[in-house]
C-alpha cells in the first residue's frame, strides 16, 4: 500500500512552498453546516458559460519550439458566437468544474488522430501533486471509498487507470513553471539528453490530457514571469498533441492573487479548461490551508488509519483539503473526459 502522507520536498531558493512544514497544523474543526456540498454533489449541473473562441498572442517557448499548428490553434480567427465567458478578472467566480470549448475539443481531437492515448492523462506539478497525496488511490481498489454520494464517479476511475498513481516526470516537490522547462532538472536516468522534465513525460507517456497544477513560485518573482512560462508550458503541449487542464491555487503567497489572476489569463487566452481549485478550498476551515498558509490541511488522524482519509464521501474527510481536491480533480477529470469525447 502506497504511503499516503510523506511531507513535500524543497528546492533551492524556491519559495518556502514546497519546503517540509515546521509549524503545527491548525487546531482540528468541527463539521459545519456550510460545508457539507464542498467538493460539489456528483451530477451536480453546474452554471458556467457556453466558452467561445478566444484570440490571444502566444509567447513562444525558448524551451521547445512548439509547432505551428499550436500557434494555430490559439490564434484562431474568432467565431461570431457571442463570447459570454467571465473575464480573466472574475476568475473567483468561475466554477470550480469548467466548461469545454469547442476549440479544447479540437486539440483533443487532434492529439487523437496523432496516437495520444485517451485513456492517459499527466500531472504536472509540484508537491501537491505527488502520488503521496494526490490521485493516487485511485489505481488501487481497496484504497479509497467513494460513498453513495460519488459513485458515478467510478467510471472515469476505471477510464483512465494506470494514470493516477503514475509518478510522473514532470511532478516534484519545489517544481515550477520555469523548472519543468529546464534540462537539468530532468531525471538523467528516464529522460533524454537535454529534455526537460514536461518534453520527458510527454513523450514517455503520450497521454492525450495533461491537468498542470503549479502553485510554487520564486518569492519576490512577478506573476508576469509565471505567465509566461505558462504559456511556454500551454505551447509545447499543444504542439505535442496533449489538451491542458490549468488548475489554480489555493494559497495567496503572493499577497495580491496574481499568479490565479495569470492562470486565469492563460486559460481564457487559449480558451482551455480550469479547474478552480481556489473557489472550492474557499468554504473548507482556514479555506484549506495549514498555518504556513500553503501546505494543506487533512486529517491528523489519516496517518494510523489512511483508510479513514479516503473515504471521500464522509463529512469529517470533506472539512479537510487533501479530500476535496481529490475528488474536485476527479470531478474535473469526468467532466472533461464527457465532453470532449464524441
Amino acid at each position: 500500500m502506497h504511503k499516503f502522507f510523506i511531507p513535500c520536498l524543497c528546492v533551492l531558493l524556491i519559495l518556502s512552498a514546497c519546503a517540509p512544514l515546521a509549524t503545527p497544523l491548525r487546531p482540528a474543526v468541527t463539521l459545519a453546516p456550510t460545508l457539507a456540498a464542498t467538493p460539489i454533489p456528483s451530477g451536480t449541473a453546474l452554471p458556467s458559460p457556453t466558452l467561445a473562441p478566444a484570440t490571444s498572442t502566444v509567447i513562444p517557448s525558448a524551451s521547445a519550439a512548439p509547432s505551428s499548428t499550436a500557434s494555430a490553434v490559439a490564434s484562431q480567427t474568432p467565431s461570431a458566437t457571442l463570447d459570454s465567458r467571465l473575464p480573466p478578472e472574475q476568475w473567483q467566480d468561475w466554477p470550480v468544474v469548467p466548461a469545454v470549448s469547442a476549440r479544447a475539443r479540437a486539440i483533443y481531437q487532434k492529439a487523437l488522430a496523432a496516437g495520444s492515448d485517451p485513456h492517459r492523462f499527466s500531472k504536472v506539478g509540484d508537491c501537491q501533486n505527488i502520488i503521496s497525496f494526490f490521485l493516487a488511490a485511485f489505481d488501487h481498489p481497496g484504497e479509497y471509498v467513494l460513498g453513495d454520494k460519488y459513485s458515478d464517479l467510478q467510471p472515469v476511475i476505471d477510464y483512465f487507470a494506470g494514470s493516477w498513481g503514475r509518478e510522473s516526470q514532470a511532478v516534484r516537490g519545489g517544481f515550477n513553471v520555469a523548472a519543468v522547462l529546464t534540462s537539468f532538472q530532468a531525471d538523467p536516468k528516464a529522460c533524454n539528453p537535454s529534455e526537460t522534465p514536461l518534453a520527458c513525460e510527454l513523450r514517455l507517456f503520450k497521454p492525450s490530457m495533461a491537468l498542470v497544477s503549479m502553485e510554487t513560485w520564486w518569492a519576490g518573482k512577478k506573476a508576469g514571469d509565471y505567465e509566461k512560462y505558462l504559456r511556454q508550458v500551454v505551447d509545447y503541449a499543444i504542439s505535442q498533441n496533449v489538451l491542458p487542464i490549468l488548475a489554480t491555487k489555493a494559497d495567496n503567497l503572493e499577497g495580491d492573487n496574481s499568479i490565479n489572476l495569470a492562470i486565469a489569463r492563460v486559460a481564457y487566452d487559449y480558451d482551455l479548461p480550469l479547474w478552480n481549485w481556489w473557489r472550492a478550498a474557499q468554504p473548507l476551515p482556514y479555506h484549506g490551508l495549514q498555518a504556513d498558509n500553503f501546505h494543506l490541511t487533512h486529517d491528523p488522524n489519516s496517518a494510523a488509519d489512511p483508510l479513514l482519509y479516503r473515504r471521500l464521501s464522509d463529512p469529517l474527510a470533506q472539512t479537510f483539503a487533501w479530500p476535496v481536491r481529490n475528488i474536485t480533480a476527479l470531478q474535473v477529470l469526468d467532466a472533461v473526459r464527457k465532453a470532449v469525447q464524441p
